[in-house]
């Protein structure tokens, strides 16, 4: 199946059809940069590599540390030496192969290396999959926050096969699956609707309902992103929980928690909130499928002063209040600006308790 948006193509498809992809993306060139991780490295490397060849395109693999600690200005470096040493042309294609982490960081490196070259993701995680690969949102961390550095920039194309996540560790297929209830509590209640009916099957990775759920949150994020691309609106629900889940990573140490794992204390506590600011709104539905993502104890060693502090240093900060997404029913989210601090303060008072 392929389906054309107004900026993000994306094809749903086996992973052999990537030479067709790029090609298809108007790439003329004869060699291609293909950016991973040792796991994913070890699962696809050869396969991605092997499929390239025959059709032309002399694969360059780069393969990286797992982890989010790679999404770093040393390991930018790195891609850019071994890419330029290579001799890149601007129409030397970029494949980002692997999860939110290569996605990001290599999708920076494509947005900068002779100012711009291809970028073609192929996202091999549920994570990725559904959200962080499309947006063309690429960046990496620094040691003041997660995410502050990057750049908008778009992929010439996405090949989604939702084969790849059978090799998923559970971990990361659930951690992925808090990311899936984020984009139905947020803008699509009959996605909502059908995880409730869904989850076990989502849990054991049924083929045909992850096949059908996997488009499907995909077509959310899209929706979003076409209406704002620039992250100046609408965009911005997209970063349910993530605020919270920002601060946790970073004063947990990153790798301490999952991004998804993260997400999904961060909706608890966004949950807890909308509560309280929207009369009449009940967060037991929301919270009762939000809860089932295992989350590592450990959120209520964290020091509150901390995680406030790292708030602090997120991107959505406007005159220094902390802006929040926050729901009012299921399917639609808002941004709020007006939260006092002490309110933050027991919302996560309440997110600690709840998950220890």
């Amino acid at each position: 199946m392929h389906t054309t948006t107004m900026s993000i193509p994306i094809s749903f498809a086996p992973l052999d059809t990537l030479p067709a992809v790029i090609r298809s993306g108007g790439v003329e060139a004869d060699r291609c940069l293909v950016v991973t991780d040792e796991h994913v490295a070890a699962l696809y490397g050869d396969a991605v590599c092997n499929s390239l060849v025959p059709k032309g395109l002399e694969p360059h693999l780069i393969v990286l540390p797992p982890g989010e600690a790679t999404k770093s200005q040393d390991r930018l470096a790195e891609i850019c030496d071994r890419a330029l040493a290579w001799g890149i042309e601007r129409g030397t294609p970029l494949v980002a192969l692997g999860g939110g982490v290569v996605g990001d960081l290599a999708g920076f490196a494509a947005a900068t290396l002779l100012r711009g070259i291809p970028l073609f993701q192929v996202p091999t995680t549920l994570v990725a999959q559904v959200d962080s690969s499309i947006g063309g949102k690429t960046g990496i961390n620094h040691e003041a926050g997660k995410n502050l550095i990057g750049a908008f920039y778009r992929p010439i194309g996405i090949l989604t096969d939702p084969a790849l996540l059978k090799s998923l560790p559970t971990r990361e297929w659930t951690s992925g699956l808090a990311e899936v209830i984020k984009h139905g509590l947020i803008a699509d209640d009959a996605l909502f609707t059908e995880l409730e009916t869904h989850m076990e099957a989502l849990f054991d990775r049924n083929e045909s309902v992850v096949e059908r759920i996997v488009p499907h949150a995909a077509g959310v994020k899209v929706r979003i992103v076409c209406e704002d691309e620039f992250e100046t609106g609408l965009r911005a629900i997209l970063n349910f929980g993530h605020t919270f889940a920002h601060a946790i990573e970073k004063v947990a140490g990153y790798g301490a928690y999952t991004h998804g794992e993260a997400v999904a204390a961060g909706m608890r506590a966004a949950l807890h909130l909308s509560e309280y600011k929207t009369a009449g709104f009940d967060a037991e539905r929301a919270d009762r499928i939000v809860r089932r993502i295992p989350v590592p104890p450990g959120l209520a060693s964290l020091s509150i002063a901390d995680l406030m502090d790292a708030m602090k240093l997120d991107k959505k900060v406007s005159r220094g209040n902390i802006r929040l997404v926050l729901i009012d029913r299921i399917g639609h989210a808002f941004v709020a600006g007006d939260i006092p601090s002490t309110l933050i303060e027991k919302t996560w008072a309440f997110a600690q308790e709840a998950i220890g």
